[in-house]
């Protein structure tokens, strides 16, 4: 009987001390992860180096060797949803028009005001831009033929955008302006 009741100790003992080790290891990992998934706590409106901003231009085949300025920046905070709102302004030495509207692909730049549906859809769902990034160009001045949109990227949940990533260009201006957004 008496051994009976050291097995029970000793079992006890030992679940005790597994269930410790198990709720550690369960703090620590837990930890870990709310830790690299919590959200950027404020937005970085510092202007980056010209590297950091080359895939902008390399994604829409201009290539990156034009960059000469990033001219504004903004990062926001970025949420567990990876609900975002990051845009560039960036300089560049050279575009003609002949570029941006040759058609050598399946991907292709659209004059502003001559907008299919979708990429119209996503002008509207960056419109509000510039109540966070003033120097962001307006939805009406994106739609005059001033302007050319390369969509690289537009995410919808049924019929209504619901993230986009844009390229659109001023050639006239030579000025290059990047928006990646997901609400």
């Amino acid at each position: 009987m008496r051994f009976k009741k050291n097995i029970l100790q000793v079992s006890k003992l030992a679940l005790m001390i597994w269930g410790l080790i198990s709720l550690l290891i369960i703090a620590y990992f837990g930890g870990r992860y709310l830790y690299f998934s919590r959200p950027s706590l404020q937005s970085n409106i510092t202007k980056p180096k010209k590297n950091k901003v080359s895939f902008v231009l390399n994604w829409c085949n201009l290539g990156d060797e034009r960059i000469e300025e990033v001219l504004e920046s903004y990062t926001s905070a970025k949420a567990l949803t990876g609900d975002h709102l990051d845009a560039y302004s960036i300089r560049i030495s050279h575009v003609t028009i002949d570029e941006l509207t040759k058609n050598n692909s399946s991907r292709k730049w659209y004059r502003g005001d001559e907008l299919p549906k979708v990429v119209d859809e996503a002008i509207k769902f960056i419109g509000n831009t510039q109540s966070t990034i003033s120097w962001f160009p307006s939805e009406d001045r994106i739609r005059t033929s001033e302007y050319y949109i390369y969509p690289w990227s537009i995410g919808f949940h049924s019929i209504m955008p619901t993230s986009t990533k844009l390229i659109i260009i001023q050639p006239a201006e030579k000025t290059v302006f990047y928006i990646s957004s997901k609400v």
